[in-house]
């Protein structure tokens, strides 16, 4: 019979891995976000500018309570993208500084370990 190891399975090789990738996927993260907050931030517009021709034409109430339940969940979404934006925008960086830290650790253990 063959010998089989028994490993055990982690979700990532080692931390370099994780802060790689992690460093790779973080800009389509923050700019998907800023996608999102501006095309919400123009449906927003366009809610409001709804609102003022659903007024003027009178079509109803339903209608305009609609736009105005739109207009709130548009406000709520425009308000959590933000976050959103302002959050990645912050640990970008942090994020960053810390892969470049581990890069130079490891380089520096490869360096003495060649001494």
């Amino acid at each position: 019979m063959s010998e089989e190891k028994s490993e055990k399975s982690y979700p990532i090789k080692s931390l370099h891995d994780f802060l790689f990738e992690l460093d790779k996927e973080w800009s389509k993260f923050r700019n998907g976000t800023l996608i999102g907050l501006i095309s919400s931030g123009f449906l927003f517009i366009v809610v409001l500018w709804l609102i003022l021709i659903i007024r003027r034409m009178e079509l109803g109430l339903g209608v305009f309570v609609f736009l105005i339940v739109a207009g709130v969940f548009l406000g709520y979404s425009i308000y959590a993208m933000y976050s959103q934006y302002r959050f990645f925008s912050k640990w970008e960086r942090r994020i960053g500084l810390l892969l470049h830290l581990e890069e130079e650790i490891l380089a520096g253990k490869l360096d003495e370990q060649r001494s």
